[in-house]
């Protein structure tokens, strides 16, 4: 079968890699996002599909716009491929381009669809809480993620998963996933199934008031917001912006997940349940772990923080640090 891959981050590597190293499939090239200038030496740097199609002596094509470069467009009509296969490629594909592989343009999506259609679908399901995420293989169409189904694969999400746990896990099913669909679409052993699209929902580009933690939510939101928005959500201490990278729900919503070792530290605690300080105020220091924050409803124990200019570092390293006390407060982030 020869395929075209189109991918641009860490997240689609998986599935390319595995494409490569199948006797099945032939990888004709590769479609990604122009290289892009990091903040430390301002250099051009390559996607991480892109390194991975170099290494193995791809042809590599990285146009601005994808719709409307009839270069691309061209060479693409040449290749005469059978699938195009496409992973968080990051820019919309017009319907000239859908339309010229012979048996399908497929997209794997990191979401159980039609819930998260949209380019953040792993952040906003931890943000809402979701105990279940897991990928969706799909015929793509020119909507937003709006085509047929072809196969799902699940994952229980934990308490303590945060965006990049959950990402590096669904990037290893997307792969497996693709290559079984694949095969099995070329044998027709599967029925596409169209999405309802009264049960969907979006899952929009995160922008930066997303990442200001505001202390009158509930633990468990701040927690869904942190681990969701990973590693970016902030707050203010001492009138410096604070990044909280970590963090555990205490409380009947988030005890019973919580790990063993985090169990047997909070049972230790003295009772904490009729505390009533003003959201954002440092309750309670956890030795060897990290201070406990009064929320709008319950408390939020911080596991790890980044200092402006600095390595994240745990909660407890940050208490000694900074020389933490009980009852110095928290404001919101920006």
């Amino acid at each position: 079968m020869k395929i075209v891959f189109f991918g641009t981050p860490q997240f689609a590597v998986p599935t390319l890699e595995k494409l490569l190293n199948h006797s099945e499939f032939e990888v004709l090239a590769v479609v990604t996002q122009p290289d892009k200038r990091r903040e430390r030496g301002n250099k051009l740097t390559p996607s991480p599909v892109k390194a991975i199609a170099t290494a193995h002596n791809l042809p590599v094509w990285q146009p601005e716009r994808v719709k409307k470069d009839t270069e691309t467009l061209t060479q693409l009509k040449q290749l005469d491929a059978d699938v195009f296969v496409v992973v968080a490629y990051g820019q919309i594909l017009s319907s000239k381009i859908l339309n010229l592989p012979k048996l399908a343009c497929i997209n794997v999506h990191g979401s159980i669809l039609p819930k998260y259609r949209g380019a953040a679908p792993i952040q906003w399901c931890l943000y809402n809480g979701e105990r279940e995420t897991g990928i969706t293989t799909m015929l793509m169409d020119v909507g937003m993620d709006t085509g047929a189904m072809l196969q799902i694969a699940t994952t229980p999400i934990g308490l303590l998963d945060n965006a990049q746990d959950l990402a590096d896990r669904l990037a290893a099913i997307g792969g497996d996933l693709l290559v079984e669909t694949l095969l099995k679409l070329e044998r027709k052993e599967i029925q596409p199934i169209p999405q309802d699209n009264l049960a969907a929902t979006y899952a929009p580009l995160i922008q930066k008031p997303d990442y200001a933690l505001d202390w009158s939510k509930s633990a468990i939101q701040l927690h869904n917001q942190i681990r969701g928005f990973y590693p970016n959500c902030t707050a203010t201490f001492r009138d410096n912006l604070l990044k909280i990278t970590a963090s555990a729900p205490l409380g009947s919503v988030g005890d019973r997940d919580l790990p063993a070792e985090l169990q047997e530290v909070l049972h230790k605690l003295p009772d904490l349940s009729n505390v009533s300080d003003k959201p954002g105020v440092v309750v309670s220091i956890v030795k060897g772990i990290g201070a406990i924050i009064q929320t709008g409803e319950g408390l939020l124990l911080l596991r790890e923080v980044q200092l402006a200019g600095k390595r994240p570092q745990s909660g407890w390293d940050f208490v000694n640090g900074t020389r933490l006390t009980v009852g110095e407060v928290f404001a919101a982030g920006s």
